[in-house]
């Protein structure tokens, strides 16, 4: 099945009074209160419809083949800091559900930036949580949560404790240990910064993918090494807890930031529709705007733009990992630089259906680099290479090279001025297998990057006919050759080789 999340909380919310005084709303609704209750924004007819739409919701989505992933809040309630409002929980318990500040117990501690903790201390609140996940499983029939700043729900004592109560309680659980479990693995707090460090069982939003294929495709210097990892699964970073590649949820673009259109047409933020003077938001961006700042019609900075953006398109579907892209960055959605929409329930943050044909173009490319990933099972891992030879004629089944077609030394990887890679990976390093438990033939591909200003005729390994898959300079071309793969400036390319056959051990046709 493919999976599905939405972009905001699921559960009923408010929004902040200073939104609503500046005439806004918190259209992500991350300000949740009442965690067994779909927000009343799911009902398109009478408010409390929504259960029902939900589950109906559901229901279509599976008999669709796609999955249900719920983005959850548990960090945090909509009852803000000390000033209030006070709607629920402070109500009923306050010292049992909220983390208090030990020395001032009048002020809480505050992991989220919206005001207050959940208290993970206190069994109360662990069950209320619990509960929760299993109703969304059990009644709402939902596959999995992405649990929003989840190092926050781990913080036992002060510090994130990754084996803490909360992971040992869904890891125990029949229903919710079977379920998808994603986290955000970053909160606002001391040590907040988790990528690499959920338990097993977990995956996460690889924030280190995100910024390393950001900073490459910027030509930023001293990439490659770190890019050698994130093309390849994150092994440094799941593999020592004996994780798979699935583990890492590669993005370079979520609804927290930049949209793909804004990535490569602004390099600074442009929040001021949120009324707080452009200070919120991330100031580190990784974006690039190929010489005009917004919105242009200079033929050449469009044709670099889409270059890029084709660029980070298929970057995603060829890495291993599980790729997630943003809702409408296939079509090119612009937020004109706001890079912190929570607030904007309108047309900065909404989805424009009618596609001009740019747009068109866009989601056609998507199209055909996730088919090709879906196509190879090379690109789909469900471990990670070893880099050892994997057939009789002694190719490894990953192999990194230099633009001159030699295997890539030690030095080559710490070359700050190296901004060109190809990643061959060999058609035997497919570890899909058929339902009779057969080895699944795959082919043996090639990636090539070009992320400098400069022309690159990157030489080919001498193993066959060479034909182009894709090549975001000249989307549409299949070229083929022998010798050398014409690579402009900041472009892509994937081959596959022609004339090898699959040898070295027993192989089945993909089945339909």
């Amino acid at each position: 099945m493919q999976s599905a999340s939405a972009c905001s909380s699921t559960a009923a919310s408010v929004s902040e009074r200073v939104l609503v005084d500046r005439g806004l709303t918190d259209y992500w609704g991350y300000n949740s209160i009442a965690f067994f209750a779909p927000d009343v924004r799911y009902a398109s007819g009478r408010p409390g419809s929504q259960v029902g739409e939900f589950k109906t919701m559901v229901k279509r989505l599976h008999g669709a083949g796609i999955e249900v992933i719920l983005d959850v809040v548990y960090n945090h309630t909509a009852e803000g800091n000390h000033l209030g409002p006070t709607l629920s929980l402070r109500g009923i318990d306050n010292v049992a559900y909220y983390r208090l500040v030990p020395e001032d117990r009048r002020h809480y501690v505050d992991f989220t930036g919206c005001g207050n903790s959940l208290n993970m201390l206190h069994p109360r609140t662990i069950q209320l949580i619990m509960d929760s996940l299993r109703y969304w499983v059990l009644e709402m029939h939902v596959d999995g949560f992405r649990f929003d700043l989840a190092p926050a729900l781990a913080r036992e004592l002060y510090e994130v404790n990754q084996l803490g109560t909360f992971f040992d309680i869904i890891a125990q659980d029949p229903v919710l240990s079977q379920a998808k479990l994603i986290a955000e693995p970053w909160d606002l707090g001391p040590g907040g910064y988790q990528v690499g460090n959920f338990p097993i069982g977990w995956t996460e939003w690889n924030g280190k993918y995100r910024d390393t294929v950001r900073r490459f495709w910027c030509g930023d210097a001293g990439q490659l090494a770190e890019l050698g990892y994130r093309l390849t699964g994150s092994s440094d970073l799941y593999g020592p807890t004996a994780r798979s590649p699935y583990a890492s949820i590669n993005f370079v673009t979520c609804h927290d930031g930049f949209t793909l259109h804004d990535l490569v047409s602004y390099e600074q933020k442009h929040n001021e529709a949120n009324g707080e003077d452009n200070h919120d938001g991330s100031d580190a961006n990784w974006s690039h705007n190929w010489g005009v700042e917004g919105e242009t019609q200079r033929a050449d900075v469009l044709a670099l733009r889409d270059r890029t953006t084709r660029n980070f398109l298929a970057t995603l579907a060829f890495s291993q990992g599980v790729p997630m892209l943003s809702h409408g960055d296939e079509l090119g959605r612009t937020q004109r630089g706001n890079n912190n929409a929570y607030c904007q329930d309108n047309d900065i943050s909404w989805v424009h259906w009618t596609l001009d044909a740019r747009a068109r173009e866009l989601l056609a490319f998507t199209h055909e680099v996730f088919a090709i990933r879906r196509q190879h099972s090379v690109l789909r891992r469900r471990s990670f290479f070893r880099g050892a030879p994997v057939s009789g004629d002694g190719v490894k089944d990953v192999t990194w090279l230099r633009p001159d077609g030699v295997e890539m030394t030690a030095e080559d990887w710490s070359r700050p001025d190296a901004h060109v890679l190809g990643l061959l990976i060999h058609g035997e390093a497919s570890d899909e297998i058929d339902d009779r438990g057969r080895a699944v033939a795959g082919e043996t591909l090639l990636l090539v990057l070009n992320a400098s200003p400069a022309h690159c005729a990157f030489a080919l390994p001498k193993l066959g006919a060479w034909q182009e898959v894709v090549h975001t300079a000249h989307p549409g071309r299949h070229a083929h050759t022998t010798a050398a793969c014409e690579l402009p400036r900041w472009s892509l390319a994937l081959l596959r080789l022609r004339s090898r056959e699959p040898q070295g051990r027993d192989v089945a046709s993909p089945t339909p």
